[in-house]
């Protein structure tokens, strides 16, 4: 049976201060985001995204991350139908880019992306 992940691919940090952490991580990184908006900025690093959520509390356990799925729908019901629970519905947040965030049975946050446009390098 072939899995319907495609491996990990985001993670987020909060950035209260998103000016201050996009110019950061721009000279830690040595690149340049490649989605820049107020409400998230992404980089795009060795085919995974660094993603900098300004509404992010920072604390422990605060970063999320997300796997890849082709379809986050399916997704969402697969994970549904084995016992997950609900932490942040599916929301679509740009360029067709869709996120989703659900409990497994034993409260850890696995986090859900389908984004057309991320191509592992």
């Amino acid at each position: 049976m072939a899995s319907a992940f495609l491996g990990l691919r985001t993670i987020i940090y909060a950035a209260p201060d998103l000016t201050y952490a996009k110019t950061w991580y721009s000279t830690i990184l040595g690149v340049k985001p490649y989605f820049d908006e107020p409400f998230y900025v992404g980089f795009s690093v060795g085919g995974y995204e660094l993603g900098l959520d300004p509404a992010a509390k920072p604390s422990d356990g605060s970063t999320i991350t997300y796997w890849g799925v082709p379809n986050i729908e399916k997704a969402w019901e697969h994970l549904m139908s084995h016992g997950a629970s609900v932490h942040s519905g599916i929301e679509e947040v740009g360029e067709d880019i869709k996120v989703a965030s659900v409990k497994d049975p034993f409260g850890n946050v696995l986090g859900i992306i389908e984004n057309p446009h991320f191509k592992v390098e």
